[in-house]
């Protein structure tokens, strides 16, 4: 997906990946911008990513995506998915059944022309590999970090670009709940503060809390909840539109720093993205579509890359499109994208 006309091609190429694109260059404008701001337009990109050297290769469901500072794309995708379908496991059964396919590795890297650079991951000596892949980063040192959301995905992994093991946080299958200051549980995505050296991940499968980690030693550093509470396990009951909003969070699916030192969440099953400070004081909050009662509306974040980061992009899987807000604000200002399978569509949308 590209956007015209002032996206980097990193956030174009990174886009058109994420939701293996959208259908453009179509931009629905819901609201009045404020003046002398242009709201960004996107047009699908139907040449990103390359086809694979190896052509018998498939991709399952993608868990994450990042960007790495040579406008690399990372993603993460769930191999063990294929493998419940034979169709895609015929060319690596012994003896073969076809032709094609094979699962790819889950761990792939795309240049910012869509070609394939590296490829690695899967179980392995020394670490936990998830149960289910689900978020990926690459840190300002160029390590890789691995989340899962899991049943019993409560670890976090650090790799080199290579591949190399370096570090695992918690132990698989070991929770203490949201009070727990050495395991996750059920983490969705990660993000840093580079200046800090220090991890912000969303840990939201089955705690409510984002936590915070030194990116060297992994040791914890502060947590918090909702509108900065202490994160607990109280029942929050379904969610109604029609209520007070809740004051945890349902499901923390993904964080991102803007370079002014503010704090997003997108808590997805309550339709809202939350903003903090680093320490977890809670400045503001919106909410995006309010009234999606499925599998909630905010599911991940991006940021436009121009100096002030002016527009806020949520990824709503719920409604199948992509949210454009004032970042300042959190006003809606348009969207794009709409339900389909056809290149150019988006179903069920899940990283940005």
């Amino acid at each position: 997906m590209k956007r015209m006309p002032l996206l980097s091609s990193a956030v174009a190429a990174l886009a058109s990946l994420a939701v293996w694109a959208t259908h453009g260059p179509t931009v629905v404008v819901v609201a009045q911008a404020p003046k002398n701001v242009q709201v960004p337009r996107f047009e699908y990109d139907p040449s990103w990513p390359r086809p694979f050297a190896d052509e018998t290769w498939a991709i399952g469901p993608i868990g994450g995506l990042a960007v790495d500072s040579a406008d690399h794309i990372w993603v993460v995708h769930r191999p063990e998915v294929l493998r419940t379908n034979d169709r895609f496991t015929a060319a690596e059964v012994k003896p073969p059944r076809a032709e094609c396919c094979r699962p790819a590795p889950p761990v792939l890297e795309f240049d910012t022309n869509g070609t394939l650079v590296s490829s690695w991951g899967g179980p392995g000596k020394g670490y936990e590999w998830p149960q289910t892949e689900h978020g990926i980063f690459v840190d300002h040192k160029g390590f890789v970090w691995l989340a899962g959301s899991g049943a019993k995905d409560t670890q976090l992994l650090k790799f080199t670009k290579q591949g190399a093991f370096v570090a695992q946080f918690g132990k698989q299958g070991t929770s203490g709940g949201n009070a727990d200051t050495k395991n996750l549980a059920g983490a969705a995505n990660l993000t840093e503060d580079a200046a800090a050296n220090e991890l912000f991940i969303a840990d939201g499968y089955r705690n409510r809390r984002l936590i915070v980690l030194d990116a060297d030693t992994l040791a914890f550093k502060r947590m918090w909840g909702a509108y900065g509470n202490k994160p607990d396990e109280s029942p929050l009951g379904a969610y109604d539109p029609d209520t007070t909003p809740a004051k945890q969070f349902r499901l923390p699916h993904n964080v991102a720093i803007a370079r002014d030192g503010l704090v997003y969440v997108a808590d997805r099953s309550n339709d809202r993205v939350q903003v903090f400070k680093k320490d977890g004081t809670f400045v503001k909050e919106g909410f995006i579509s309010k009234r999606t009662l499925l599998s909630g509306s905010a599911s991940g974040l991006a940021m436009s890359p121009d100096p002030e980061q002016r527009f806020l992009y949520v990824m709503d899987g719920g409604n199948h499109r992509v949210w454009i807000l004032i970042r300042d604000t959190l006003q809606i200002v348009a969207r794009f994208g709409q339900q389909g399978l056809s290149g150019g569509a988006l179903n069920t949308p899940h990283a940005i």
